[in-house]
């Protein structure tokens, strides 16, 4: 959990996940597909998780379409935070 800064965000390729950290103390979990072509999300910044492949963005808190041409929000997956160890539910 340490390594998620706040207001930010990590993409964790492997597990094709990205966590954020919307609020201190509040983790949010997507998806890292991107919901127009499938391409994997690769950055957060700026409280927005950036696609590479044609430029979508999507909002740390809630996963929803901030820039286009993505018009689906990310799927948002169930985490379990115990003390600094943040799990998939």
């Amino acid at each position: 959990a340490s390594e998620i800064p706040v207001g930010g965000g990590k993409v964790f390729e492997d597990a094709k996940v990205v966590v954020c950290q919307p609020a201190q103390g509040q983790f949010k979990a997507y998806s890292a597909a991107c919901t127009h072509k499938g391409c994997s999300v690769d950055s957060v910044s700026g409280g927005m998780i950036n696609c590479p492949c044609h430029g979508s963005k999507f909002k740390i808190a809630d996963g929803s379409v901030a820039s286009p041409p993505a018009e689906e929000p990310l799927e948002e997956k169930q985490i379990t935070v115990q003390g600094d160890r943040i799990m998939l539910a």
